[in-house]
């Protein structure tokens, strides 16, 4: 272009010549040249047609519900040491002797032991409680208005023995008690015409009147001891507050529990097993950290008769076209396109939905200023675990002015430099999130006495789907949960 711009300009120079133009008239060809060869070597400025996005609605996606089993195991002594913190001192008091001739106080002598009784009817809980009773017995009668009484004191300590059947309902640890024995350390006496009489005959009636009340006692101990809700609330609170998979990206998962399922609990050696199940929306969202979706206030246990082992997570992968923008535009960074004299950097990326297609939008400096417009189909890489743009294109409007401006730049070479650094991976999402999501199955402990143990197979792609203001990418993972209560405060 400088040399036809030269044959140019020396021809209108002989022109002048022959005219006799002024004697100034050299000076201002001069200038006139220096101008023109200035005007080579400035960057040129493309001015195209923005192709405007489809009109922007409320993102609105289906996500297919995860289950994610919680199978809860439970010692005996967390029940045992729960119980006794609950059942101490005075258990048992009646201070009115006129209506049986019986005064009575019981204590918890020692710690309440709770073990598993194989039976024959199944499995049950034994719990032995040492006791210690103060009991005031009357031997006497009234007649003609006088009151001819002889009032003991027997100070007694022995070992109840109590079975019962376990049982869960509306989030509670619920047993049915029932006294099976009662064993004096020493048989009570009294004196009687200056001889010591076992009368025992005559207390174990007494321990009738106490008998529901202590069976009634173990089993509110028991209930409110292993009340699930409150513990098991807090713990999904815990796991659905939205945590960070990659800070680099900036993904955060989001756990929006659905419904509660519990079994029967069972009773085996030593331990309790409760298995329960979530039923829950998961979704990965990009930018800053998401409100949690959680409200204890909507989550209802429902009893089932099984659940299954392997849980399957079902996650939503969302990715703002804003968010995906800024990764993309880091590709190009240092990169120039071009070869020779002819290049361009790109400054900005910037994409968005239209009309099926994907707009990539390349703010350019260089040889050409400005922006120009790429459209193509958003497509995922298996194999890589990347989203690209199949068929991408120049937009009509960019290629004619491309064109007219800078013809290299609509050629082949460069459109395919463009398209290799206009991918979107999300395999350090999936890879970071595993491992993230690892990190809570490795003997996690949201609470004190909880902790979380299980195993993730690798994330399995599923489709992706585009909206007018995010690509959703849908992803599947299986694995195994365990959730055991050791030392439960």
């Amino acid at each position: 272009s400088i040399i036809l711009k030269y044959i140019c300009f020396t021809n209108f120079v002989s022109l002048n010549i022959k005219q006799k133009m002024p004697r100034l008239t050299p000076i201002l060809l001069v200038f006139a040249f220096l101008i023109l060869l200035t005007s080579c070597t400035t960057s040129q400025k493309i001015a195209t047609l923005k192709p405007e996005p489809d009109d922007a609605v409320p993102l609105i996606y289906e996500t297919t519900p995860s289950f994610i089993n919680l199978p809860i195991s439970i010692k005996l002594k967390d029940v045992e040491n729960q119980t006794n913190t609950l059942l101490n001192g005075l258990i048992y008091e009646d201070n009115t002797i006129e209506d049986d001739d019986i005064e009575m106080k019981v204590w918890k002598l020692a710690p309440i032991t709770i073990v598993n009784d194989h039976g024959i009817a199944g499995e049950k809980i034994k719990t032995i409680l040492p006791l210690k009773a103060v009991i005031k017995y009357r031997i006497g009668t009234k007649k003609l208005g006088v009151e001819l009484y002889n009032t003991k004191e027997f100070n007694l300590n022995g070992m109840v023995t109590l079975l019962s059947d376990i049982t869960l309902t509306n989030w509670k640890l619920n047993s049915k008690t029932e006294l099976k024995s009662l064993d004096w350390n020493e048989s009570p006496t009294m004196t009687v015409f200056g001889k010591n009489m076992p009368v025992t005959y005559l207390i174990n009636p007494a321990i009738k009147l106490f008998k529901s009340k202590i069976e009634k006692k173990i089993d509110e101990s028991i209930s409110k001891s292993m009340d699930f809700k409150p513990n098991v609330i807090a713990a999904l609170e815990k796991i659905c507050t939205p945590f960070q998979m990659s800070e680099t990206y900036e993904s955060w998962l989001r756990i929006a529990p659905i419904e509660i399922y519990s079994t029967n609990i069972k009773l085996k050696n030593d331990t309790f097993l409760l298995d329960m199940g979530m039923k829950c929306k998961m979704e990965t969202l990009i930018g800053k950290k998401p409100d949690t979706k959680f409200n204890a206030n909507t989550i209802i246990l429902k009893p089932v008769s099984k659940i299954p082992e392997q849980i399957t997570a079902n996650i939503a992968a969302v990715s703002t076209y804003q968010e995906a923008s800024k990764i993309m535009t880091k590709n190009f960074v240092g990169q120039e396109l071009g070869s020779g004299n002819k290049k361009v950097k790109v400054e900005n990326v910037a994409i968005w939905h239209k009309d099926g297609k994907m707009v990539v939008a390349l703010d350019i400096l260089g040889s050409i200023n400005g922006t120009i417009y790429l459209a193509g189909f958003p497509q995922y890489n298996e194999k890589t675990k990347e989203i690209f743009f199949d068929k991408l294109d120049y937009a009509l409007d960019t290629k004619n002015k491309l064109m007219r401006t800078a013809n290299w730049l609509a050629q082949g070479y460069i459109l395919r430099k463009i398209q290799e650094s206009c991918r979107y991976s999300i395999k350090p999402n999936l890879e970071e999130g595993k491992q993230s999501i690892l990190a809570y199955l490795k003997n996690y402990s949201p609470m004190p006495g909880v902790f979380i143990n299980g195993k993730m197979e690798d994330i399995q792609f599923q489709k992706i789907q585009f909206t007018n203001q995010a690509m959703i990418a849908f992803i599947k993972i299986n694995g195994t949960v365990n959730v055991s209560v050791d030392g439960l405060k």
